[in-house]
């Protein structure tokens, strides 16, 4: 399992790749023609400056009008016909010409000798050659098709920004065809190497490449299609503890899921948390198993069958009483307990130090414990609820101390009967780009009475601390709140452009404004308490999950990629200062 999270720890630490991309299509237009502009300036006050100012004035609406003409040309020759793509290419690419001409104009002043023509289609080239690249790897067109297209955008700002009758000499200029030449035939080698970059455990890298560029749009059709066939099937466990109301008025559930949320919004079980949460009648905290991006769902087919399969759940024990609560403090872990009948339900974190998912091994250590201790069934949740690192081994072993510590001590508690209250945020104007589709949640737990809450958020982590001031908040109003949880959701409410790809809970939202939500409906979960029995529900549900190899196949396809790609810039890089010195 280690080697899966450092798998996917490497993709993540990548997502930054891309953020290149300007967020909007509009900026691209405008800059793109900004840059167009500076085309026209270098060239005719830099390198024809003989030439008159009319003619000059007459080059800018032309160079401009024909550059947006190509940039809707441009749809379609792509395979998802996206304007934002077509324009995000062209600016790219004619800023990678003008950079051309305007390092020549410096190379000319540097070494004191006369302004060159060669720039300017040196320059045109390499924009064509930019755009075999891009066309192949994210816009799905083959190399022949690539080849095909390449030169339109770029011959036709050349036609209406050079005089006619220069258009033969540049054109012919033997250096200037040689060394653009070069760059043609290192981009297309680049292509071919880097789409095979992935084999044999991934057929085609630009195809996978393109596929969750078209899921950024919602086209997740490719990006799942992709994911089942690496998928593997297993079989996936849900647990989960219903409280009823002994009047038959209410009704609430606790649910633990094996499945992991994602792989990434808005693909396969990216949304699960809310999409359970909604299942159960909007009256549901949809917990984090101790689970990890292996369990992910890869389609929504996938998803579907879960859902459809969570219906069929078995009643494994019921009672009306539970232990009051055990809190286990070992340095930074800590751990949270109850027990229903002989059923323990332990909360983990490390808040407000924060860690990445609890991995899998201790679980498993967890779990042999309680079945060393005779417990039935043992619900271990992660909080989830501080950003950090991959746990260490001493924060481990102490949460592993911690649990272990918080089970022993359930063991000689006494049980008392429960009242149970919940409430959430569905009737309160709570959106935030930090807060997905399931909002805020809070149950009350009245034990050997005594009022204990639990809350929830449909949130992918929490700003460190933030958990802190929460809870201080409601101790300052006399209120025990044990722990806040969030379901770890893979949905993004807007497109986060930021390293990590989402905004955690309290990074957008402020500490006092969630206190204020949770307090409220605290307040609801406990004006409504009633006399309750809870049942264990268990279900087993055979699912296509992503498994680890597809996340081994895709780090080592994106590490070969670059290191491929470090090594033809640093080529070129190499060969165009070579021409500066001509």
């Amino acid at each position: 399992m280690e080697q899966e999270s450092d798998d996917v720890s490497n993709i993540h630490n990548r997502f930054s790749l891309t953020l290149v991309n300007p967020g909007s299509h509009y900026f691209s237009l405008a800059a793109s023609l900004g840059v167009g502009l500076v085309i026209v300036l270098a060239t005719y006050l830099g390198n024809l400056n003989n030439l008159n100012l009319e003619e000059f004035w007459y080059r800018i609406p032309m160079v401009l009008g024909v550059m947006a003409i190509m940039q809707l040309l441009d749809i379609k020759f792509a395979k998802k016909k996206e304007y934002s793509k077509s324009l995000h290419s062209s600016l790219f690419g004619n800023m990678l010409w003008v950079v051309t001409i305007l390092m020549g104009l410096l190379s000319s002043l540097v070494l004191s000798k006369e302004t060159s023509l060669f720039f300017i289609t040196f320059g045109m080239i390499l924009f064509a050659s930019f755009r075999i690249g891009l066309y192949t790897t994210t816009l799905g067109a083959s190399l022949k098709k690539a080849w095909a297209i390449a030169f339109i955008q770029p011959l036709a700002i050349f036609f209406v920004l050079i005089p006619q009758e220069l258009w033969i000499s540049m054109l012919s200029n033997p250096i200037a065809i040689g060394y653009g030449f070069s760059f043609l035939i290192i981009a297309t080698a680049w292509s071919i190497v880097t789409d095979r970059a992935g084999r044999p455990g991934m057929k085609s890298t630009h195809k996978t490449i393109q596929a969750y560029l078209a899921s950024q749009g919602n086209d997740v059709k490719d990006a799942e299609e992709l994911m089942e066939e690496h998928a593997t099937e297993t079989k996936v466990g849900t647990s989960q503890i219903k409280f009823s109301s002994q009047d038959g008025t209410k009704e609430f559930r606790m649910v633990l899921p094996e499945i992991h949320p994602g792989p990434y919004h808005p693909v396969g079980g990216s949304n699960i948390p809310y999409l359970i949460y909604k299942n159960l009648s909007s009256s549901a905290m949809v917990m984090h198993s101790i689970s990890d991006h292996a369990l992910n769902l890869p389609s929504r087919n996938e998803v579907s069958n879960y859902l459809k399969n969570l219906e069929k759940s078995e009643v494994k024990e019921e009672g009306m009483k539970c232990t009051e609560p055990v809190v286990v403090q070992i340095n930074k872990a800590r751990v949270t307990g109850m027990l229903f009948g002989n059923n323990p339900l332990l909360f983990l974190s490390l808040s407000p130090h924060g860690m990445e998912d609890i991995p899998s091994y201790m679980k498993k250590e967890i779990e042999q414990y309680a079945k060393n201790r005779n417990f039935t069934k043992i619900m271990a949740v992660d909080c989830h609820n501080a950003m950090g690192e991959e746990i260490s081994k001493e924060d481990g072993e102490d949460m592993l101390k911690a649990a272990k510590s918080c089970l022993d001590s359930l063991i000689v508690k006494n049980s008392f009967p429960i009242e149970f209250g919940y409430a959430n945020t569905n009737d309160m104007d709570v959106w935030t780009e930090d807060l997905a589709m399931g909002g805020l949640g809070i149950t009350c737990l009245k034990i050997n009475n005594k009022k204990y809450f639990l809350g929830w958020a449909d949130a992918n982590n929490m700003e460190n601390g933030i958990r802190e001031k929460i809870i201080e908040n409601f101790s300052n109003n006399g209120y025990n709140l044990l722990e806040i949880c969030t379901s770890d959701t893979h949905y993004a409410a807007v497109k986060a452009r930021n390293r990590n790809g989402y905004y955690q809970l309290g990074l957008i939202t402020s500490g006092d404004k969630l206190s204020k939500w949770f307090m409220k409906i605290a307040e609801n979960a406990q004006s409504n308490i009633k006399l309750a029995k809870y049942e264990i529900l268990e279900n087993e549900t055979e699912l296509k999950v992503m498994g680890q190899s597809i996340y081994e196949d895709y780090s080592k396809a994106l590490e070969k990629s670059l290191k491929i790609t470090k090594i033809f810039v640093i080529a070129s890089l190499g060969l165009f200062i070579t021409s500066l010195f001509l």
